[in-house]
């Protein structure tokens, strides 16, 4: 039988909490993975995929488009500012305080956080801190049903609580499409799918 350590991927990428969002989509991009665990040092902590991110953005309120209707007093044209007094120009800071960032910021950042939230959460933020986690020496049909059943798309690869690898699912299409995987004999699949949810785990 095909074990997991036979076709799971060993170089792994890896994250950590404080990374910003938008560096983690470009490690995405960059390694063509969907997906990353989270760690502390040589500890787990989490794990982080592209759906995480789009649930957290999805959830992140939006910049203000319109401004609600002010009545303004009559001008009478600009006071003279005595030096130590709040400067004229506060007003402005004022007025768009709840943009999500600093108004002296945006000026000089055309690009500021609040057009890119992504750069200002962290994959702290919005990775799961559950994690699911399978021995290298584990069967492959084993840690499929795993997979299934935890609705996951990745299981990470621990020997002794130690990170060794990642087991995705591109990493058993790839094993079927290569004919690495053979039929499990049907009386060991029926065991298998009678077993309690537990036992099969």
């Amino acid at each position: 039988m095909l074990k997991v350590h036979d076709i799971m991927t060993r170089d792994v990428l890896t994250l950590t909490a404080d990374l910003p969002l938008r560096d983690a989509m470009t490690l995405f991009s960059r390694h063509h993975v969907s997906g990353a665990p989270v760690t502390a040092g040589d500890r787990l902590v989490g794990v982080l995929s592209t759906t995480d991110i789009m649930d957290f953005e999805s959830d992140t309120p939006g910049v203000p488009e319109e401004r609600p209707e002010m009545e303004l007093e009559e001008w009478e044209g600009p006071a003279e500012w005595v030096e130590g007094e709040e400067a004229p120009a506060a007003f402005f800071s004022e007025l768009w305080s709840d943009a999500g960032a600093d108004v002296l910021e945006r000026f000089a950042e055309v690009r500021g956080p609040e057009w890119d939230a992504l750069a200002d959460r962290t994959v702290g933020e919005a990775m799961h801190q559950g994690v699911c986690t399978v021995a290298p020496g584990t069967d492959v049909y084993e840690a499929a049903d795993y997979m299934d059943r935890a609705g996951v798309h990745r299981l990470l690869v621990t020997d002794k609580q130690r990170l060794v690898g990642i087991l995705t699912s591109r990493d058993i299409v790839r094993a079927v499409a290569r004919r690495r995987l053979v039929a499990p004999d049907p009386e060991l699949r029926h065991k298998r799918e009678t077993a309690p949810a537990g036992a099969r785990r």
